[in-house]
């Protein structure tokens, strides 16, 4: 079966620098180059192979610092692998923090067209779905007030709505689910099983382990960059929670003896 998704042995390096490096110029000339240099290089992904067929969703979990947001950042095309390769193919939608591709000063229309043109569709398109995407929203009263005076839980919902209404080949989330009220979640979660059914392939980052396993086909398990495990939802929700729970050393060993 052809992938929407193939990440193979992909690796991404980040440097930490030096508390006191300079900022401005002058600062560079007081204190010399030697803080300008990194104090340390580390992996923040390593070895890390990934696929998703059209039609399925899968599941990436993971503590904080795994490399969840990196890996599907990495997909959406925000930077580049620096060892291994990456393939998305076809429309992303893409979820990846609260806020990115959108700006605060531009009324909630601007933003639903800025987003739409951003996210693959011509003008026409944007403004043809633009009621759909409102109402989906349920931001008919605010749609014209600047994007700044929208709580989190609007413009996450805002958000959402445009990407559903992409018609994606590949939709990455990266748990903005949790923000919005029940009621919008169950909307957000209707609309992720309709692109399913669709033939769209959906890659999911949640701590929602309920959520794995309700929607996910399968699950990646990141630990410290790398997969600790991957297989059937029940099974891997169940190593990682029992991981956890002993602490990080059980984690360790766990990705080891994979």
């Amino acid at each position: 079966m052809d992938q929407a998704i193939l990440v193979r042995g992909v690796g991404k390096k980040f440097r930490r620098y030096h508390t006191d490096r300079p900022r401005r110029l002058k600062h560079l000339f007081l204190r010399g180059p030697r803080h300008l240099r990194p104090v340390e290089e580390f992996w923040g992904l390593r070895h890390v192979d990934l696929a998703v067929a059209p039609g399925r969703m899968v599941g990436v979990i993971g503590h904080n610092g795994a490399g969840k947001s990196t890996l599907l950042r990495l997909i959406g095309g925000v930077g580049r692998p620096d060892e291994g390769t990456v393939r998305a193919e076809g429309r992303i939608g893409a979820l990846l923090e609260l806020g990115a591709g959108t700006h605060p000063d531009l009324t909630g229309r601007d933003n639903v067209l800025l987003g739409g043109v951003i996210g693959g569709l011509t003008r026409q398109e944007v403004r043809a779905r633009f009621d759909a995407i409102v109402a989906f929203a349920e931001l008919e009263r605010f749609i014209d007030n600047p994007l700044r005076t929208y709580s989190s839980g609007m413009q996450m919902r805002l958000a959402f709505a445009v990407a559903a209404h992409l018609d994606p080949d590949i939709l990455l989330i990266d748990e903005v689910l949790s923000v919005g009220d029940a009621a919008f979640q169950q909307k957000c979660l209707d609309a992720i099983r309709r692109h399913k059914a669709d033939g769209c392939a959906i890659l999911l980052i949640s701590h929602d382990m309920r959520q794995i396993r309700d929607l996910c086909n399968e699950v990646y398990w990141l630990h410290h960059g790398q997969v600790a495990g991957h297989g059937a939802p029940e099974a891997i929700c169940d190593r990682y929670l029992a991981a956890m729970a002993q602490g990080p050393a059980a984690a360790q060993h766990e990705r080891g003896g994979r």
